[in-house]
C-alpha cells in the first residue's frame, strides 16, 4: 500500500486551500502546526495560500523566519494583511521577502472561487 498522500480531493481534482492564520507562531504549538498543515497540503499537490492577519502578521516580520521559509519552499503563497501590518507598524521592508501585502478584497476573491476551501485559525 502506498503511504504517500493522495494528490486529489474527493472530486478527483486538486483542491485549493485558503488558510487564514490570526495567531503568531509564539502563541503555542497550534499556530505552528497550522502552518505545517499548509506545507502538507502543498506537498500533496494542492494549491495553498496562507493569509496572515491580526497577530499572525508578526510571523512574517524579519528576513529569516523558519516557518515562512518552510512555507515558501513548499510552494505556498504567503499573504500578509495590509491593515494588520500597518496597525503593528510593519512596513513591506521589514517583512520576509517571501510574503506580499494583500487586502481583504484578496480574501473575498479567493474564498469565492468554486474549488476553494477556507480555514480560519
Amino acid at each position: 500500500m502506498d503511504a504517500r498522500p493522495d494528490r486529489t480531493d474527493d472530486a478527483g481534482s486538486r483542491g485549493s486551500y485558503f488558510l487564514i492564520e490570526s495567531k503568531g507562531t509564539w502563541a503555542g504549538p497550534n499556530a505552528g502546526t497550522f502552518l505545517l498543515d499548509a506545507v502538507a497540503l502543498a506537498g500533496a499537490g494542492h494549491r495553498v495560500r496562507v493569509y496572515l492577519v491580526e497577530d499572525g502578521v508578526l510571523s512574517a516580520a524579519g528576513t529569516d523566519v523558519p516557518e515562512i521559509e518552510r512555507l515558501a519552499e513548499a510552494g505556498v503563497e504567503i499573504l500578509v494583511d495590509d491593515f494588520s501590518a500597518a496597525q503593528r507598524a510593519l512596513g513591506g521592508t521589514r517583512l520576509s521577502p517571501h510574503v506580499r501585502l494583500a487586502g481583504m478584497e484578496t480574501v473575498a476573491a479567493a474564498l469565492a472561487e468554486d474549488d476553494c476551501r477556507g480555514v480560519w485559525h
